[in-house]
């Protein structure tokens, strides 16, 4: 049977930026409580752990829908699995803003929304296959987890700046929710009215009948030792960062920091993060170099984290999430999802990027206990020393077949 005709369209920009918007909106609903913990608190009369449990319901709702999520994306497709995740996002972003001041429906709201999160999350690389050629693919997906910084940077820096005091010095944190409410509704309309399934040729010449089913691919992922060394890379990589961001207000607490210093260390971590996305996965795609990249990126993070763990100086902090962000989020991210869709194939790229986001919400959830456990700082310290483990297991995987075949 002849292949069919290979062409790249330029729609595939209006997909990506479409589904960048949503993925920001998503990360905007995930961590609106990380910058604003303390008011948080005194709003509703709870403890620091009841608070952290508001970022930690979307790490746990994952672990039941990661793998349903894919089994919908990889079956009917980028456009009714996003579309789904979307219509949760509009809804139950606006139910939060409604119930802002009641705790318990807050709760309710970001259960919804966590169920959204992998139907969103789980799609990248797959909407990366859809419409991008091989050679721009890890740009693609580097340009859909900028997104992801986006968003967290905006959450990270406004909502402590939009959150005001009354007369009587109670903190107003109900109009922030109703304007990321608002925000949650637009974009769901959008995606629903712009995101598009694939276009009417392949950009490449890839048989996409070859493609294994959810569960046979699963199997044939945890057959592939190269996919469990990334598992375990991802489970220690992505579940810091997580905890992290997650505890970013503890941390900084625990240094003196003020609120408005705190948002600035959390956002200079994304800040580095797109930074590094934007030059580091096209980078990748350029020299068809993977594994070198993700190198780059776990030797490199390792002086931010420890910078992270033991600095006092608001200065060195700033500067320490930079370094952080910029090679953990900006290298290892896009291009380890990447690797592994492409090491992983003939399985469906959403069943490997939401195995490796569920290692990730695992560890994130375990180190988030940790953290409030044993102490913000002591629990940091044991993550230099599993960052040495993800060093030493980027130097052990092989480089990708797929993009070393890949034309110039």
């Amino acid at each position: 049977m002849a292949k069919p005709e290979i062409k790249v369209y330029g729609y595939r920009w209006v997909v990506l930026f479409i589904f960048a918007v949503i993925n920001a909106v998503m990360q905007l609903q995930w961590l609106t409580f990380a910058p604003i913990a303390r008011e948080a608190r005194l709003v509703y009369n709870v403890s620091a752990m009841q608070i952290d449990f508001l970022s930690m319901i979307f790490m746990l709702v994952f672990l039941v829908v990661c793998i349903p999520a894919s089994y919908v994306i990889d079956t009917y497709g980028i456009r009714k699995g996003v579309g789904f995740g979307a219509l949760l996002v509009g809804i139950f972003g606006l139910m939060k803003g409604i119930y802002a001041l009641n705790y318990t429906l807050v709760v309710v709201a970001q259960i919804g929304l966590a169920v959204a999160q992998p139907f969103i999350l789980n799609a990248t690389t797959r909407v990366a296959v859809n419409w991008f050629p091989i050679q721009e693919r890890a740009t693609a997906v580097g340009i859909a987890i900028l997104s992801q910084f986006l968003g967290i940077i905006a959450v990270m820096i406004a909502t402590p700046l939009l959150v005001t005091q009354n007369a009587e010095g109670l903190y107003q944190i109900q109009n922030v929710f109703m304007l990321y409410g608002i925000i949650s509704v637009f974009t769901a309309l959008l995606v629903v009215a712009f995101l598009r399934e694939k276009p009417i040729t392949p950009p490449d010449t890839q048989d996409q009948d070859e493609r294994f089913k959810v569960f046979e691919g699963l199997a044939h992922i945890l057959r592939k030792k190269d996919m469990i060394l990334m598992l375990i890379l991802f489970f220690i990589g992505l579940g810091m960062f997580n905890a992290i961001s997650t505890c970013i207000d503890q941390v900084c607490q625990e240094k003196g920091l003020t609120i408005e210093q705190t948002g600035l260390v959390g956002a200079m971590m994304l800040i580095a993060g797109i930074v590094g996305a934007i030059f580091l996965p096209p980078l990748s795609d350029k020299f068809r170099k993977r594994k070198n990249f993700l190198i780059l990126g776990m030797v490199g993070m390792t002086p931010g984290l420890v910078g992270l763990t033991f600095a006092g100086s608001y200065t060195i902090l700033l500067v320490s999430s930079f370094v952080f962000g910029f090679f953990l989020l900006g290298a290892c991210a896009p291009v380890g999802f990447q690797y592994c869709a492409e090491v992983s194939y003939p399985a469906p790229e959403s069943t490997s990027q939401g195995l490796m986001l569920l290692a990730g919400q695992i560890s994130g959830i375990i180190f988030i206990v940790g953290m409030n456990m044993v102490g913000m700082i002591p629990f940091m310290v044991l993550y230099i020393a599993l960052a040495v483990v993800t060093i030493v297991i980027t130097f052990i995987i092989k480089e990708s077949p797929m993009i070393l075949s890949a034309g110039g």
